[in-house]
């Protein structure tokens, strides 16, 4: 991996939760490669310790655990873990969210003959407040549980930086996604707040807000079996102004500025859009 840039690290814990996936992966590599000893977590415990071996291979000092971001007796166990095996954690990186079927409506608009279907079509009014919930939960109490378990040592030692991850979702509501768009606004919100609630304890809260990247959750959404674009990423790749998907790694420059206390320590309470321009762009 190629750095954007290179920040010094070196004596800092950093927790990365979803670190099983592609792109918070990738930013656990990073924060290793610029000497921060990491802690992948992930639900899935496989995932988080081929993402841990990948660190290791490359001379950095990781470990993966298994957790789940909405059971805070699990958070409180990895978290036990962390500071036993690499110390209490500096920087928190709230990655785990996604989006589910059950939140999603089969089409962008309502029509009328869509109200007398017979469950062909999933609609606004059939969407279960079970669905909902799950969505919801494991964005916005998915940053916020991780949170709780993780941040009160920070805020003990007067030392500390919080990124949460944000959606383009959080600027502009897709269409379709009712319950993960509510949620990444939610996880902004929240960023905010925790910017100033932890402002005296000098705790900084930040959110990085991606625009448009395959990743393993949306690449059927967005590519067809021969990897030609879907119409919904023709969509998307004709509002973004720069015309393409981002890559993985062109999270990094705003994640390592941020977590930097050199580069950042006055920066607090933003949420910085890797967008490709899509949400300055209005369409016409």
């Amino acid at each position: 991996m190629n750095l954007p840039l290179k920040v010094d690290l070196g004596g800092k814990v950093a927790v990365v939760t979803g670190g099983g996936g592609v792109l918070c992966g990738m930013m656990a590599e990073a924060l290793a490669l610029c000497g921060a000893k990491v802690a992948v977590l992930d639900l899935r415990e496989e995932a988080a310790k081929k993402t841990a071996d990948r660190i290791c291979s490359l001379g950095g000092t990781a470990i993966g655990v298994a957790a789940n971001v909405l059971e805070i007796d699990s958070l409180k166990k990895a978290e036990s873990v962390v500071c036993e095996t690499l110390g209490s954690c500096d920087i928190l990186i709230n990655g785990a969210g996604g989006n589910h079927p059950k939140g999603t409506t089969s089409k962008e608009y309502l029509f009328p003959e869509d109200l007398a279907s017979a469950k062909e079509v999933l609609t606004f009014f059939d969407l279960s407040a079970d669905g909902i919930k799950f969505v919801f939960d494991l964005n916005f109490l998915g940053a916020l549980l991780p949170t709780q378990a993780f941040a009160r040592k920070m805020a003990e030692k007067r030392s500390g930086c919080i990124i949460n991850i944000s959606s383009m979702n959080a600027f502009k509501p897709l269409t379709k996604i009712p319950a993960y768009s509510g949620a990444k606004s939610a996880v902004s919100n929240f960023t905010q707040w925790l910017a100033v609630h932890f402002s005296k304890v000098n705790v900084r809260a930040n959110a990085i807000a991606p625009g448009f990247f395959l990743s393993d959750q949306n690449r059927t959404l967005l590519t067809n079996p021969d990897g030609s674009f879907t119409p919904r990423a023709e969509k998307i790749i004709s509002h973004t102004p720069m015309a393409r998907f981002g890559k993985p790694e062109e999270l990094l420059g705003a994640l390592l500025w941020l977590v930097d206390d050199n580069a950042s320590s006055f920066v607090n309470g933003i949420v910085v859009p890797v967008d490709g321009g899509f949400s300055a762009y209005s369409g016409v």
